[in-house]
């Protein structure tokens, strides 16, 4: 089966993913397509299995870790004042996990809720873009070694 993830690890691991931000022991974190919320990431498993439930319990631990220090980093490099993670399939049947970063500056009828619940014209009104993102991304990279 060829889900977008399947394509996304795939571009991951022959080096032609410009969302990666790096890789880790269970996968890759990217960031997300969308950036309505700054720093909205997630993380892709390699190799891309259907469930976290496929995992034996070391590789579920070490999915969730590295889910977990995206989070940290985030944290560390935006203003956001929490995280929201995600892991849902119903759409692609491949892992992988939505890590949202939330903002005090978001409106409150959306900061309280899912991120999805914006509209789609505002979840798709600040596309990815290397030159833009790429000094954010370098940030990330950074947290994120220093937690692995």
């Amino acid at each position: 089966m060829s889900t977008l993830v399947h394509q996304r690890v795939e571009m991951a691991r022959a080096g032609k993913n410009p969302t990666v931000i790096c890789r880790v022991p269970s996968g890759w974190m990217v960031l997300g397509d969308t950036q309505f919320l700054r720093g909205y990431s997630l993380l892709l498993p390699d190799p891309v299995i259907p469930d976290l439930n496929v995992l034996d319990a070391e590789r579920r631990i070490e999915f969730l870790r590295d889910m977990v220090i995206l989070g940290d980093a985030l944290l560390e490099v935006t203003n956001a004042y929490r995280i929201n993670y995600t892991i849902m399939g119903n759409l692609d049947p491949a892992l992988h996990a939505h890590v949202c970063p939330r903002y005090m500056t978001e409106p409150e009828e959306f900061r309280t809720r899912a991120a999805w619940n914006y509209p789609a014209s505002q979840l798709d009104a600040v596309k990815f873009d290397y030159e833009r993102d790429k000094e954010l991304m370098k940030q990330i990279t950074d947290a994120v070694q220093r937690r692995l």
